[in-house]
């Protein structure tokens, strides 16, 4: 497979901390995930322990041609307490970051990837816009002290992610998955808050976080630009999934979009980028989301259908709705069919080339993810990774699509 590309066109690949570090012990999720009756298929414990053998992760990375890693650096971490800062997280993120240009590779750093410190979520978390300084206060920080490190910049993960949710799932609750989930008012009461002062990412009211977000975002723009000193790009991501519609459905699809996606891209166009997060497809119809026919559809362990056409759609729905570039900050599939991750990037990339060809400004293409990694709720049963990780050694082990996407990458302007 070749491509026909912009020379600054950046190959990529891309983990979260939480999901590959381990014993992340601070942050809102490993109690979450620790809380009995928990709805989390397993505890995340040491996953794929990169906060030890980053080194040999990112040899392999740069040794299979791939140009950037996007990694996160995790708040939990770094202010481990309400204004306390722990020089050793931040020492330890530089010596990472200092490796990959060593090595080479161009840095993507996102600052908040799903999980926050529990602190921070036991006073309201992302559901209370007044939590929005906290926010500000540790991207100042990370900036300040990381910043000549760094050559990218994302400042949230998926800052829509719960409004997609509140389209996505038939009788999705209107208050947010913890008004249904009991573990999460066990998890709040433990932490010495309350249900309804508790709000973790993806668990709370999902129009309450994405406005939160998206000002943290809008807000913190400013203040990390003002801290980094090599002029370097600062963007958010988005997830948008290919929203169809079949006959009678359009109005609730364009809703979706409106709520979901346009009311973000409409605050951001002018950034300079937007970062693209994109996995399948959504078909509505008059009474909502259709759910896809198991019995015509390819499905995912994840529960959602295969479709790498998605990636091209979604990149044509957001270039004339913004004034700035896009990256595609993730697009991958969670199988235990190699083969299958390797038609689903060739058809993905394929459509990012048609793309290209019709002039729209796409500077990269991150696949999700590096690793077999802890995938949230689901545990560590979907395999999204272009590297195996045995789960009791620790072992890194190539899979055939790593080297295919280092022959794409090899064989493209």
């Amino acid at each position: 497979m070749k491509l026909n590309l912009p020379k600054e066109f950046i190959w990529g690949t891309a983990t979260a901390a939480h999901q590959v570090e381990g014993n992340n012990t601070n942050s809102d999720f490993w109690l979450l995930e620790n809380t009995k009756n928990t709805a989390f298929a397993e505890p995340s414990g040491i996953t794929c322990d990169q906060w030890n053998r980053y080194e040999e992760d990112i040899d392999l990375i740069a040794n299979h041609s791939i140009q950037s890693y996007r990694l996160s650096i995790e708040w939990a971490r770094i202010e481990t307490s309400e204004g306390e800062y722990s020089q050793e997280a931040i020492d330890h993120y530089k010596k990472v970051l200092d490796y990959c240009h060593e090595k080479n590779l161009k840095t993507c750093v996102t600052y908040q990837h799903f999980t926050s410190p529990l602190w921070f979520t036991a006073k309201g978390g992302w559901e209370k816009s007044d939590n929005v300084d906290h926010y500000l206060k540790y991207a100042e920080k990370v900036s300040r002290e990381l910043g000549d490190y760094i050559d990218t910049v994302c400042t949230i993960n998926e800052a829509n992610l719960t409004a997609h949710f509140a389209h996505s799932f038939p009788n999705y609750p209107t208050n947010g998955m913890k008004t249904i989930m009991p573990f999460v008012n066990e998890a709040a009461k433990s932490c010495g808050s309350t249900l309804d002062n508790f709000g973790p990412f993806l668990f709370g009211h999902p129009f309450k976080i994405r406005d939160c977000m998206m000002e943290a975002h809008v807000k913190s723009v400013p203040i990390i630009k003002a801290n980094l000193n090599k002029n370097q790009p600062v963007g958010v991501t988005l997830s948008i999934m290919d929203y169809q519609f079949v006959d009678g459905g359009k109005e609730v699809r364009d809703k979706a979009y409106s709520e979901a996606v346009d009311v973000c891209l409409d605050m951001i166009k002018n950034d300079d980028f937007v970062g693209i997060q994109t996995y399948t497809r959504h078909t509505y119809g008059p009474d909502g989301i259709i759910m896809p026919n198991t019995n015509n559809s390819e499905m995912l362990v994840m529960g959602y259908e295969y479709y790498p056409e998605s990636l091209e759609n979604v990149l044509r729905y957001v270039a004339p709705k913004i004034n700035c570039p896009m990256i595609v900050t993730e697009n991958g599939i969670g199988t235990d069919d190699d083969n299958q991750r390797i038609s689903f990037i060739k058809t993905a990339l394929e459509g990012v080339q048609r793309c290209l060809d019709d002039g729209l400004d796409i500077r990269g293409y991150y696949y999700w993810s590096f690793l077999d990694n802890f995938e949230w709720l689901f545990g560590y049963k979907p395999r999204f990774g272009l590297v195996e990780v045995d789960r009791i050694t620790q072992k890194r082990k190539e899979k055939d699509s790593l080297k295919f996407y280092q022959k794409i990458i090899n064989n493209s302007n």
